[in-house]
């Protein structure tokens, strides 16, 4: 698959890196000399974050490809996403120009934060608004509008790149998020003009209180929340009154005079010009992948959006033994010694269990039946140094599997393919409902033996304990 990325700022690199880590080509069109540089860096940073939001490794990168034509640079693309400056007017040329040029069934999308389509296409186009939010290679979020079997279309390729399709019922100015963030926006410039807050403060009120609510149940879940048990009515009924107090300024606009703009900038220079702009998104996109990893527990929000995208990746091959684990070590695995944490190697060990308790049948449905296997004894050798961005990849051999009793050993390489940490575990099968020993169910057992069969010829490896007279 080829997308075309049209414009090669911040948006647009952001869609060239959502894109090309999730293995499509990729083809960049901008007139500016700065963008192949530009691209690059927005790039660097979404390989440092965007894989460290799975647990599996995402597909081979594509090709990424830089034009001096656009007829060029939309040759053959299945995607052609146009990213460039919300002047209308530009808009319509490009726009224009690339519907002539484009593929007849190549999905056009506009990155446009507030334009319809029907004023993007009123010259002849043929765009849908797409329209992400930024940083685009981690966000989820895209606000579809336009026609329903274009919009359908898209909203199947974005969920293959592990995005969050958000179709409109209709077009209105703006779309969603950018009107509810237009209303913040107005808000925060008056309380700054009137000097109520500063803009740190503002910061502060957003980040500290509800600014991680809406991170995981948004606006009407949390509300719901605070009606207590009595839910929506009684939260409407308590604060609907409140909205006829005058609290609010949205219908009116400061006037953005230089005075205004200048006490704005200043106070943003005092608060954050310590961090050069590129030092500023990488601790943004450390702190999102934190927060984004945390709700792939629940599933919420954006975490159920990797959920989803997760189970998609395939898992590589191994021509002896299953691969347990394949992912790209994140920067929150990394140690004040600058290598991989020795808790991690435990983490991504007991993971490898898990994957292969799934293998053999002892998944979330056989767990939920009240069977299970518990780890008795871990041993880990660590054999070399194990840095972040490095891909690492499990294979696991089964020791024994008989009875109740589960054996495993798990190989933990490098991207060049060294060995780099062994991670032994020893269990035990457990009836939940009395958490005693138990024999496994029918199926398990089955599979289990299979692997145990294959796996029983192969060589012991070294260091590894027979763990002869386990009780149990």
């Amino acid at each position: 698959m080829k997308a075309c990325i049209i414009g090669g700022g911040v948006i647009g690199g952001g869609w060239a890196a959502r894109f090309l880590l999730n293995g499509w080509d990729v083809a960049v069109y901008d007139p500016d000399p700065e963008a192949e540089r530009k691209i690059n860096e927005v790039l660097a940073n979404a390989r440092r974050s965007l894989p460290s939001l799975y647990d599996w490794l995402l597909p081979p990168e594509g090709k990424l490809v830089f034009h001096q034509r656009l007829e060029d640079a939309v040759l053959d693309a299945d995607w052609i996403q146009e990213s460039i400056p919300e002047r209308l007017e530009l808009k319509h040329k490009v726009l224009g120009a690339v519907s002539e040029l484009a593929p007849a069934n190549a999905i056009i999308g506009s990155s446009t934060s507030g334009f319809k389509p029907s004023e993007l296409n009123n010259k002849g186009a043929r765009a849908i608004v797409a329209h992400p939010f930024n940083p685009v290679y981690l966000l989820p979020l895209v606000e579809l509008v336009g026609a329903d079997d274009v919009a359908a279309q898209a909203a199947k390729i974005l969920r293959e790149i592990g995005m969050f399709p958000l179709t409109l019922r209709k077009e209105i100015d703006a779309h969603i998020a950018d009107r509810l963030l237009e209303a913040v926006w107005r808000e925060s410039l008056w309380l700054v003009k009137d000097g109520v807050a500063t803009t740190e403060e503002i910061d502060e009120a957003i980040r500290m209180a509800f600014g991680i609510r809406w991170a995981q149940m948004g606006m009407f879940e949390t509300y719901r929340i605070a009606g207590g048990e009595a839910g929506m009515k009684h939260f409407m009924a308590q604060f609907g009154p409140a909205l006829e107090w005058p609290w609010t300024k949205l219908m009116d606009v400061p006037e953005f005079t230089d005075e205004l703009v200048d006490l704005i900038a200043g106070q943003s220079d005092e608060q954050s010009g310590h961090m050069t702009i590129r030092e500023l998104e990488r601790q943004r996109d450390d702190n999102l992948v934190g927060m984004m990893r945390a709700l792939k527990k629940t599933g919420s929000g954006a975490g159920g959006v990797i959920n989803r995208h997760e189970s998609s990746l395939s898992a590589l091959e191994d021509p002896d033994l299953p691969v347990t684990g394949s992912r790209q070590i994140p920067q929150s695995w990394v140690d004040y010694n600058g290598h991989m944490n020795e808790a991690h190697y435990l983490e991504a060990g007991a993971a490898a269990t898990d994957r292969f308790m799934e293998l053999i049948g002892a998944d979330a449905d056989y767990i939920a039946s009240g069977k299970s296997y518990f780890t008795v004894e871990t041993h880990i050798r660590h054999l070399d140094e194990m840095h972040a961005g490095e891909r690492l990849v499990i294979t696991t051999q089964v020791m024994k599997g008989d009875g109740k009793k589960l054996h495993l050993f798990h190989y933990l390489k490098g991207t060049d393919g060294r060995l780099a940490a062994t991670v032994e575990t020893f269990l035990l099968h457990v009836d939940l409902a009395t958490r005693a020993s138990s024999l496994p169910g029918e199926l398990v057992a089955r599979k289990l033996g299979e692997f145990a069969q294959t796996h029983g010829p192969m060589p012991l490896p070294e260091g590894a304990k027979r763990y002869v007279g386990q009780k149990g």
